[in-house]
């Protein structure tokens, strides 16, 4: 809870009701879970104010408070950049059963860095970042450390080629006609580098896994989120670019990762 007057407090409270109405009246769906977040994270009554109507106009609210909750951690969220989904949490609980103390791990496309930072977070690696928006990466270097600004692989350092023990990918795979089918919370207030994955969406994933096979050590795995629907088509591109396939599926949170394990030496 943000540092504040108590009597601040007790009016926030007492507006509480007026907040959820105006907050459900924009169609927000939790709309008491997300007045309760805002009344604690304002610092006075007119911070208050100001955030109520943000994201009453349409901002995500990770975008107002300046924060997500992913795996259990708050991640810095800066305007701008792409707010990372629950449904990704499935991703790094495949990736971390994949780990183990001291491996390096690189995350592409990794946005505010919330993948990777929940790796550290469970997990001994040595761990990696790339992005190719430069509000990305500036919002990431909050969470994580050691992040590059560029176009996939190519910003590593050269030493990392062939030593990376998992790598993960939260890779644009919105096809370009669907980007206009989106929440307007997405399709307005995220970059579109982070969502557009050209005309089948897997234009970025063909790419990740075009040059995965240099990078991995032996034994190394690459895992990319995608939807049901697409998964095969990904893990296609895996076995064409000589990794073995697997697809791994949650019900529960709606997600989808392909995984592409390259044979040990």
């Amino acid at each position: 809870m943000s540092q504040r007057a108590p009597e601040d407090h007790r009016k926030a409270l007492d507006i509480y009701p007026e907040i959820v109405s105006q907050l459900r009246a924009v169609g927000c769906v939790f709309a008491e879970d997300e007045a309760r977040l805002l009344i604690n994270a304002a610092r006075t009554p007119v911070d208050l104010a100001e955030m109520v109507d943000r994201r009453a106009a349409g901002l995500p609210l990770e975008h107002v408070l300046g924060w997500a909750e992913f795996c259990g951690q708050r991640i810095a969220v800066d305007p701008g950049v792409f707010v990372p989904r629950r449904r990704t949490e499935f991703l790094v609980s495949q990736a971390l059963a994949l780990t183990a103390p001291g491996c390096v791990v690189v995350d592409l496309c990794c946005g505010s860095g919330a993948v990777g930072a929940a790796l550290a977070a469970s997990a001994d690696l040595e761990l990696y970042a790339v992005d190719i928006d430069p509000a990305a990466v500036r919002c990431a270097r909050r969470n994580v450390s050691n992040v590059y600004l560029g176009d996939l692989y190519s910003p590593l350092p050269p030493g990392l080629r062939g030593r990376v023990d998992v790598l993960v990918a939260n890779a644009p795979y919105v096809p370009t006609e669907a980007i206009a089918l989106m929440p307007p919370e997405a399709r307005d207030h995220e970059p579109l580098v982070a969502l557009d994955g050209g005309a089948d969406g897997l234009d970025v994933q063909r790419r990740v896994t075009a040059q995965a096979w240099q990078w991995l050590a032996p034994g190394g795995h690459l895992l990319i989120e995608t939807s049901d629907r697409q998964a095969p088509h990904t893990a296609a591109a895996f076995a064409e670019h000589g990794l073995r396939p697997r697809i791994e599926r949650s019900e529960e949170l709606g997600a989808t990762v392909v995984i592409g394990s390259k044979a040990a030496a």
